[in-house]
């Protein structure tokens, strides 16, 4: 059973950082894109980050230049640095991650505060 544990939420004050982690264990599969997704109160989920095996990176646009996703295949985890952080950035926050040859998993959440 895959199971993906996430870290790093928390409350912040405008223009702080926060560095979320999101690891994979259990099961026994080949990572593929691996991703970061977030929902606030009354809208849909929606993108944020995704990476590739291989390590091409797509961006929301309202994050680029301020987010930076990063992976370690090795370690079965994926990372999101949050940097400039805005109040519009509260969300839970879900990494994704898909199996090479199928499968998706998706962690518990990550509640992300950031006051103004």
């Amino acid at each position: 059973q895959v199971q993906l544990v996430e870290s790093g939420g928390g409350l912040v004050q405008s223009g702080g950082s926060l560095r979320l982690s999101c690891a994979a264990s259990g099961g026994r599969f080949s990572l593929g894109t691996m991703g970061w997704y977030r929902q606030a109160p009354g809208k849909q989920r929606e993108l944020v980050a995704t990476i590739t095996r291989d390590g091409t990176t797509n961006y929301q646009d309202s994050v680029k230049g301020r987010f930076t996703i990063s992976r370690d295949n090795a370690k079965k985890t994926v990372y999101l640095q949050m940097n400039s952080l805005k109040p519009e950035d509260t969300a839970v926050y879900y990494c994704k991650i898909d199996g090479l040859v199928g499968g998706v998993y998706w962690g518990q959440g990550l509640q992300v505060t950031v006051s103004s």
